[in-house]
């Protein structure tokens, strides 16, 4: 099995910013502040985290098909 992605396009769905974030391999994330309209993303109902919600790219666990963050 190959190294899941470590980077991420996170897009505020508030303001359609986007911003390139490094994702943890060793935590979720579930706030995310907006830079450039404050806004603070939270995990949508049923994702484990703001990079499955708002990313690019899900978060390392669910990119090798494991548990998040449990």
């Amino acid at each position: 099995m190959s190294e899941p992605m470590r980077q991420s396009t996170l897009t505020c769905p508030g303001c359609g910013h986007s911003s390139i974030e490094t994702m943890p391999t060793n935590a979720c994330v579930y706030f995310h502040e907006c830079t450039h309209c404050g806004l603070l993303l939270q995990p949508r109902p049923g994702d484990c985290c703001v990079f499955c919600s708002y990313g690019s790219v899900p978060c390392p666990p669910v990119q090798l098909q494991k548990p998040c963050c449990g």
